[in-house]
């Protein structure tokens, strides 16, 4: 929830709107905002609700591999993900090993299946090249080796210092 806030480059969208977007019902995504607001990773109606970058920083580099531990699957059509789609596979040189894809019927690659954050992950990251890209760079922190979760995690920073900036205008 808190990274297609950021993805979205300006205000909370109301919850209806989250909910179409994120194909979750309104009820899912108003308790998800609940929850992201008491765990601090969003800052309350105070301050309309906008992401706090350092804790979801610290959050996606330091505790989202142990929350969502990564959960691999067996090769299947689907969704790239992690090193396996941008921002990071034109840095990351892919090797031999099949690349991590979250299983979807309609996805253009196969892979190995990759859990994502969500069941409806897959759906909403490709209507949004900007969420798709966030959650492109948590798999990556939540599955990478050392090198692919450094880059990630460069990326990510920078592109939270960017949003934040707007977000403060």
């Amino acid at each position: 929830m808190a990274l297609k806030i950021v993805a979205g480059e300006s205000v909370r969208a109301p919850y209806s709107r989250l909910a179409v977007e994120l194909v979750m019902s309104p009820s899912e995504v108003h308790a998800s905002v609940l929850r992201a607001q008491r765990c601090r990773l969003l800052h309350g109606p105070q301050l309309k609700n906008r992401p706090n970058f350092s804790a979801l920083e610290e959050f996606l580099v330091h505790g989202l591999k142990y929350v969502f531990p990564p959960e691999r699957g067996e090769l299947t059509r689907g969704v790239a993900t992690s090193y396996a789609a941008e921002p990071l596979r034109g840095i990351i040189a892919q090797g031999n090993e099949p690349a991590p894809v979250w299983p979807y019927d309609e996805g253009k690659q196969r892979g190995i299946g990759f859990e994502p954050l969500y069941r409806t992950a897959p759906i909403a990251a490709l209507c949004d090249r900007s969420f798709y890209e966030y959650l492109v760079l948590a798999d990556a922190l939540r599955d990478g080796h050392i090198r692919e979760r450094k880059i990630a995690e460069d990326e990510l920073r920078r592109r939270f210092r960017a949003a934040n900036a707007r977000l403060k205008h």
